[in-house]
């Protein structure tokens, strides 16, 4: 096992792969309550949108984890659940099962364009200032996303955004757990991350903040309701509005993963000459799980941006991927305990993992503004939008167009131009 995962050469251990594992896990679990929540307002059944998140997880992890040899966890994808429901189902009027069936078939063609490597391709193209910028852009993404569960920062309808209730119980105690886990981390404790959301969850149910659990092991909930319903609708998928579903889960799947996978591996200093190592096989696990979670009934996975936290305690390999993996099936069985993590016990970890990957900002080159206007908004765009593929499309979008006023379009591949022009089209018509 420690030849196959290459832990010497990465410099790992099983004991940092396992915390940071773990961490990940802890990262990310939310998805098993909030996905179920978000796509029962579908109309789909709620126990078993609940196995089938932790069957995609637990699946699309151990793949990327032992194909690729990242260290990466795999869930249904934040975002991309809530345009499945709110966009697709209510707003356009499409039953879940003909929109779970525009999931399964944009799973299949990213099937298809990672096994001919066009996927791969698109990624090694992209300029390493970009890929700079769009792993620091995922940082402060990440960092907004905690300090919102936090509460610390809160909607405004005046500046849009403001400053929350600091003196708010449940915001008290992610300031808590943000100033400890700093401190451990600043003394050079690896597992500060890790140790920090355990700390702050007791604290939590000694103050009645989180919840205690009632029992440890609960059943797993049938899978029945929507277990492959795709296949009973695939002659449902040829029309307009369906197909524009489905680039649409295409496109944003698509640049979420590519984002979450230069991320992790810029931070992990795994990128070697402006390219992923294994990126094909990472990109076929992403895709291969999308088939997977689509037939076991839920939306688009990806890789979660949350993994970072696993690389910041020091997950390198795949073994952190499949650590992820068996906590998700642990999962399954003791749902109770799981249940009583809150948002604002894990913020505190997502706020620090996106300062850390921030520093990404330091290898951009800021001399040159053709380098500088494309990078800029790509990072600063991805937390205003609340979309990683909104950032990383406006950054396509102005960076050949930047190179040309440069003179130096030569030096832009002919994959940037096609993709800068599709992101414009897709903002026009979509």
């Amino acid at each position: 096992m420690r030849n196959f995962f290459q832990l010497t050469e990465r410099d790992t251990t099983f004991k940092k792969e396992t915390l940071a594992g773990v961490t990940t896990f802890l990262s990310m679990a939310y998805i098993l309550v909030v996905n179920p929540i978000i796509l029962s307002e579908a109309g789909m059944d709620k126990g078993a949108l609940f196995t089938a998140t932790a069957l995609s997880a637990i699946f699309g992890s151990l793949l990327i984890g032992l194909l690729a040899n990242f260290p990466v966890g795999i869930a249904p994808s934040m975002g991309l659940n809530s345009f499945f429901t709110f966009s697709v189902v209510i707003g356009m009027g499409i039953e879940w099962q003909v929109a779970l069936t525009g999931v399964f078939i944009a799973s299949v063609i990213f099937v298809i364009l990672s096994l001919l490597k066009i996927r791969e391709k698109i990624i090694n193209v992209i300029p390493k200032d970009l890929k700079y910028a769009i792993a620091a852009g995922i940082g402060f993404f990440i960092a907004f996303i905690g300090l919102k569960n936090a509460g610390i920062v809160v909607s405004n309808d005046d500046t849009f955004v403001t400053i929350g209730n600091l003196t708010s119980p449940t915001t008290a105690l992610a300031g808590f757990g943000f100033i400890i886990t700093l401190m451990m981390l600043v003394r050079g404790i690896r597992g500060g991350i890790f140790y920090g959301i355990v700390i702050s969850t007791i604290i939590g149910m000694i103050f009645g903040l989180v919840d205690v659990p009632t029992k440890v092991v609960g059943n797993v909930p049938s899978l029945e309701p929507t277990f492959g319903v795709v296949f009973q609708h695939l002659g449902d998928i040829f029309s307009l509005e369906v197909l524009a579903v489905i680039f649409t889960f295409l496109f944003v799947a698509f640049f979420d993963t590519a984002g979450a996978l230069i991320a992790v591996a810029s931070q992990a200093g795994m990128m070697k000459n402006n390219q992923i190592p294994n990126a094909g096989r990472a990109l076929l696990a992403d895709s291969s799980s999308g088939v997977i979670g689509a037939i076991f009934g839920t939306s688009t996975t990806a890789s979660f941006v949350e993994s970072s936290a696993g690389v910041a305690v020091g997950g390198r390999t795949g073994f952190t991927s499949v650590i992820i993996s068996i906590c998700f099936f642990i999962a399954l069985f003791f749902s109770p305990i799981l249940g009583v993590i809150t948002p604002e016990v894990t913020a505190p970890a997502l706020i620090i993992v996106g300062g850390l990957m921030a520093t990404e900002v330091r290898h951009i080159d800021w001399s040159r503004l053709e380098v500088v206007i494309p990078a800029f908004v790509t990072i600063i765009m991805m937390p205003l939008t609340f979309s990683v593929a909104t950032g990383i499309a406006l950054g396509f979008i102005l960076y050949p167009f930047a190179m040309i006023a440069q003179k130096e379009w030569k030096q832009v591949h002919p994959i940037m131009y096609t993709l800068g022009s599709l992101f414009v089209l897709y903002f026009i018509f979509l």
